[in-house]
């Protein structure tokens, strides 16, 4: 299924739903969600959840279930009918390991109806059936995890995690180095060797027993459970030192590993200690420090030169260059004064200034940036989805491989039964998928961040691994390649002696109009203190113009395509337009039933960054499309001064949708870039929808699938350059995380491998793609 096709505001994680349907399994997507509830746990066990992806639980047996469903119910009491939403922060969910133990414990339990992980920020969600959320602590807690509820209001960005106890793993080092040393050099009675092993696996290695016993009693296959099994067979078989070196490597390999997804995380957390916690409010005529959190609407705060800004407003008074670079990406700083926009999160110049509150601390642009980020965070990518759906195949069919090295060579060949059963409990260790699975969500987040400081907002892994195939990108014109900021330059009265009636004609229709060649012509007239009339039944007539009565008299202000419409052209009308629009202008007409009265061109200038961007972006392969309503003319004289592939003029939204289509054949991947609005449909049909200048702008985050926080347009092939980065950090990741454990697997079929090897193979390779997807946080664009 081809997302982000079904209208104009379905981007995002809505993307990401449909996908996963798709990809769960090939059932009807459509009949689960209007299945009942408890119908949607249908035979696969997937437990749909229909605010991020189709996660999947998997069912064990019916009895099995059964005996998971008693357990909760017990420990629950009744539950409600009610379907509610809880956000759990499980400060324990480090890896992949802990959150497959959760999604099938969790997913049996009827009450529960729809699972979302977000793994990078130890944060669970949960839509269930209960009266309170004590049944789901205490189903948490049964898995050796503690689940603390977290206000839904709050952001979901995890604090630093608790630092544990260092000198339990330092002693069991030191009693593990000791056993080795007593063994290598024969040193002291067999006893002590295996008493200074035990020691150190009670040391290093108990956190992961008492995990593994957990993970064994739900049969779940973890890295823990089979450490677990391979340290108490290697005891059992009498490799006392190995045992113990191979808890304490492990031990030390989660703790690095937990510190480098740390650093990931503190990439957002760094977004939300980008607003101050304060800010200089006027109460009553005096200036206080107050928490921002508390400032309303309208209030009147005032900030030093540089100060951070505080909240979301409109400058009152002042004149001073802000940094706005941490919210749209932008390098130089931006000069403003009263009137223009304030964003939370940027650092004031060199003088103060007061300002209006216009959002509320967690309605802020920032606020909206941090929360995009999160839900996309919680989406899985396409790569991820597969990754995951291997790593269920990978662990059984490795499980399997060790029993059969464990038992045929001694029952069939002869061989030696505590060589074999060694092989066997290396395969073991081996088996564990997790830096395989923890690879992707590490990456797609780096990614994910290092978008967001370059200012481009991207909802989610999807489009970020989409972006690099795209083949086309399709620009809208005004605004997008202008400077949407165009200025009247002509003014012809047809008829001459009315020449200041038509113009306040116009002007009136024009004051009515949201488009900004209609703005052009009445700030012009405003300019010239004309006055306007009054504007009845005024009907806009999208990618022409507007009607309206004035005085009882129904007129039109339209573009060419217009005047066709109502066949009013004439030859010598088209030779005026014709030679207007050869200059690159835009010409309206203004008509009334007996034809056209005046003519009115307006010119927009070009943005200087327009012309570098599609250069970079033919530079990367990618073709570009103008799609405009304006005039072929005009329409091709921009392409040239830009650099367009092929510029098309005269088009309605349906038009720029069938322009979309056409170049989607043969499955190629479109972009389209514009203002979420008059673009909806060819916005919604392309694969991703690309926002401009979405600072500010409610609808253009929330429904966009790529926002680019300012009207740069170099940030598309920035974003471009991103995805194809990432996307070659993921499939390096899966080549050494698949690669490393096929050498080891190989050497310990062969009797080469060792349980420290093992060790390395597999935490080793967790560190080496932990490590290079956190190279994408360096990326500069």
């Amino acid at each position: 299924m081809t997302a982000n096709r079904q209208g104009p505001t379905i981007h995002g994680p809505v993307q990401d739903r449909e996908h996963d349907a798709a990809d769960c399994c090939g059932c009807d997507k459509g009949a689960l969600l209007r299945a009942p509830a408890a119908a949607r746990k249908h035979d696969h066990g997937h437990a749909h959840d229909h605010d991020h992806d189709h996660d999947h639980t998997h069912d064990q047996g019916e009895d099995r279930s059964a005996r998971a469903e008693s357990a909760a119910t017990a420990a629950a009491g009744s539950a409600s009918g009610e379907l509610r939403w809880t956000s759990l922060r499980i400060e324990a969910m480090d890896c992949p390991t802990e959150e497959r133990l959760l999604r099938d414990a969790l997913g049996r339990v009827s009450a529960v109806e729809n699972l979302d992980f977000n793994l990078m920020q130890r944060l669970l969600r949960v839509q269930h059936r209960f009266d309170s959320i004590e049944p789901l602590q205490k189903l948490v807690a049964s898995l050796g995890m503690q689940a603390e509820p977290l206000d839904e209001n709050a952001p979901a960005s995890a604090p630093p995690a608790r630092p544990k106890p260092w000198w339990p793993l330092a002693l069991g080092a030191v009693a593990a180095a000791a056993s080795e040393f007593f063994e290598w050099f024969a040193i002291g009675p067999q006893w002590l060797v295996a008493a200074l092993a035990v020691a150190a696996i009670l040391g290093a290695g108990l956190p992961t027993y008492r995990k593994g016993w957990i993970a064994l009693k739900n049969r779940n296959l973890n890295i823990n459970a089979l450490m677990s099994i391979a340290v108490t067979g290697a005891m059992l078989i009498g490799q006392w030192p190995e045992a113990a070196m191979v808890a304490v490597l492990f031990a030390i390999a989660e703790l690095i590993e937990a510190k480098s997804l740390e650093r990931a995380r503190n990439a957002i957390r760094g977004l939300l200690q980008l607003a101050p916690e304060q800010a200089t409010v006027q109460v009553d005529g005096q200036w206080q420090e107050v928490s921002a959190k508390s400032v309303a609407l309208g209030a009147r705060v005032r900030v030093r030169p540089g100060e951070r800004i505080a909240l979301d407003g409109e400058v009152l008074d002042g004149r001073s260059s802000v940094n706005q670079a941490p919210i749209t990406g932008e390098s130089l700083p931006v000069e403003k004064q009263v009137g223009d926009t304030l964003f939370a999160g940027t650092i004031n110049g060199e003088s103060a200034l007061e300002y209006r509150v216009t959002r509320v601390a967690d309605d802020s642009t920032l606020a909206r940036i941090i929360h995009a980020v999160e839900e996309a965070q919680g989406s899985r990518a396409p790569t991820q989805r597969f990754v995951d759906q291997f790593s269920r195949i990978y662990t059984p069919v490795v499980f399997l491989i060790a029993i059969v090295t464990a038992l045929l060579p001694p029952l069939f060949f002869g061989g030696a039964w505590l060589d074999w059963v060694y092989r066997a409990l290396v395969l073991l260790v081996i088996a564990c998928p997790c830096a395989l699975v923890i690879s992707t969500p590490v990456t797609i987040v780096s990614g994910l961040s290092a978008a967001a400081r370059l200012g481009i907002l991207i909802k989610g892994g999807v489009f970020l691994e989409m972006g690099r195939s795209l083949e086309w990108i399709a620009l809208d014109k005004t605004g997008t390649l202008t400077e949407g900021r165009p200025r009247q330059t002509d003014f012809t009265a047809l008829w001459e002696s009315a020449a200041g009636d038509v113009r306040a004609l116009a002007a009136s229709l024009a004051a009515r109009s949201d488009h900004p060649v209609s703005h052009a012509v009445a700030q012009a007239a405003e300019a010239d203190n004309v006055a306007l009339y009054s504007v009845g039944e005024l009907t806009a007539l999208p990618g022409r113009g507007v009607k309206g009565e004035i005085d009882g008299r129904t007129y039109h202000l339209g573009n060419h395509r217009l005047v066709e419409e109502l066949e009013l052209c004439s030859k010598e009308l088209e030779a005026r337009l014709d030679a207007l629009e050869q200059q690159g202008k835009t010409v309206i007409v203004l008509l009334d039933a007996q034809g056209p009265l005046a003519l009115f061109a307006v010119a927009d200038g070009v943005k200087e960054t327009s012309r570098e961007a599609v250069a970079q972006l033919h530079d990367l392969g990618v073709k570009t499309l103008m799609l405009t309503g304006d005039n072929p003319h005009t329409a091709n004289a921009i392409g040239a001064q830009v650099g367009i592939d092929e510029a098309l003029g005269n088009l309605l939204p349906e038009d720029k949708l069938r322009e979309v289509k056409q170049r989607q054949e043969g499955g190629k991947r479109v972009g389209m870039v514009g203002d979420g609005i008059n673009d909806a449909p060819a916005l919604a049909r392309a694969d991703i929808g690309f926002a401009m200048g979405a600072a500010g702008t409610d609808t253009a985050i929330e429904t966009a699938g790529v926002a680019l926080m300012d009207d740069d347009l170099r940030k598309l092939p920035s974003f471009i350059r991103l995805s194809r980065q990432t996307h070659r950090v993921l499939i390096q990741n899966i080549t050494l995380a698949l690669g490393i454990k096929a050498v080891f697997l190989a050497l310990t079929l062969t009797g080469e491998g060792t349980l420290w090897m093992a060790v390395f193979a597999d935490m080793g390779a967790s560190l080496l793609v932990v490590f290079n997807g956190l190279r994408l946080l360096r990326y500069r664009g």
